[in-house]
């Protein structure tokens, strides 16, 4: 699905013709910037729904949701697309966060994995969803962990483990 910008400067779908046969949903099977664009939008707008993380982001962001996201798009373009777009110090940001707890990572992780399979193509989607837990994973050490700690079995999975709605 592609986003457009809207008149109120959010990010909205647009439906995609339906194909005759085979699979219904049109998923990316390559990742570009388009494909980061739209899993970006996708994946904050139902972070922006979570009970939880969508309080702890608002508060964080308020009235600064138009420069975050695309630090965010700069960021998964450097991840999943080596390109050096993101400058950025993901560590020392999350370090500030005072709010987290443990808990919040698997919690970014359960909305995070089933917008990735919504979006890309299974093996794709589980390359995505294999560098965001170890994303995850470390973010986690930094915040968290002490030395011999080890992530919460929560912060990594198998596909079988992946549920079909934002959380």
């Amino acid at each position: 699905m592609e986003a457009r910008e809207t008149s109120q400067h959010r990010y909205k779908l647009q439906r995609r013709e339906t194909p005759v046969t085979g699979d219904r949903l049109r998923r990316y099977e390559e990742v570009d910037e388009q494909a980061i664009h739209v899993m970006v939008h996708t994946f904050y707008g139902c972070i922006r729904e979570h009970p939880r993380l969508g309080e702890i982001f608002g508060r964080r962001l308020a009235g600064r949701w138009e420069e975050h996201l695309p630090k965010m798009e700069a960021f998964w373009q450097s991840v999943l697309m080596k390109n050096g777009a993101y400058k950025g110090k993901p560590v020392p940001a999350h370090l500030k966060q005072k709010e987290l707890v443990s808990a919040d990572y698997a919690a970014w992780l359960g909305v995070f994995r089933p917008v990735i399979r919504e979006l890309f193509v299974p093996d794709l989607a589980d390359e995505i969803i294999a560098v965001a837990e170890r994303i995850a994973q470390s973010l986690w050490l930094a915040t968290f962990g002490m030395p011999g700690a080890t992530p919460p079995a929560e912060l990594a999975s198998k596909p079988s483990d992946w549920s079909g709605s934002c959380w």
